[in-house]
């Protein structure tokens, strides 16, 4: 029987979502708590809670998350709520905004920075956050 992954980052949410190394996916990615992905993913990403990239992941996206953790590589901006931590190998190629930001040895990080309050933001995680429904899944709707 396997163990359930209690693997916790940023406010100590459990992660509840996984995209593996060999995984591709395409799309638009709205989530509430943590995902981890290690795969390849292109498209759009939102969320009021905590990503993870791994080291393996190769990510191509526009990021509206609470906070984001990268090991992997980025491509694309990233707006923050909370916080972003690059780690090695880690690679970021774009523009970010975020509050507070750490960035490790070994990093490569091309792009602007933009620190400070991120009231915009917000208003768009309260907009994510209405979209879905009680069972997780989400309604369509082009409002973000």
């Amino acid at each position: 029987m396997k163990k359930k992954d209690t693997r916790k980052i940023g406010s100590e949410k459990e992660i509840n979502a996984f995209l593996g190394q060999g995984t591709e996916f395409a799309g638009k990615l709205v989530f509430n708590g943590a995902v981890r992905m290690d795969g390849k993913f292109s498209g759009e990403i939102f969320s009021s809670g905590n990503l993870i990239i791994g080291e393996t992941a190769v990510i191509n996206a526009e990021i509206k998350v609470d906070t984001i953790v990268i090991s992997g590589s980025v491509s694309g901006n990233i707006d923050a709520k909370s916080r972003i931590e690059l780690y090695p190998p880690g690679k970021l190629y774009g523009n970010i905004n975020a509050p507070v930001l750490v960035v490790n040895e070994g990093v490569i990080f091309e792009g602007n920075c933009q620190m400070g309050s991120n009231k915009g933001s917000g208003e768009k995680m309260a907009v994510v956050e209405k979209l879905q429904e009680k069972n997780g899944r989400i309604k369509r709707k082009e409002v973000l």
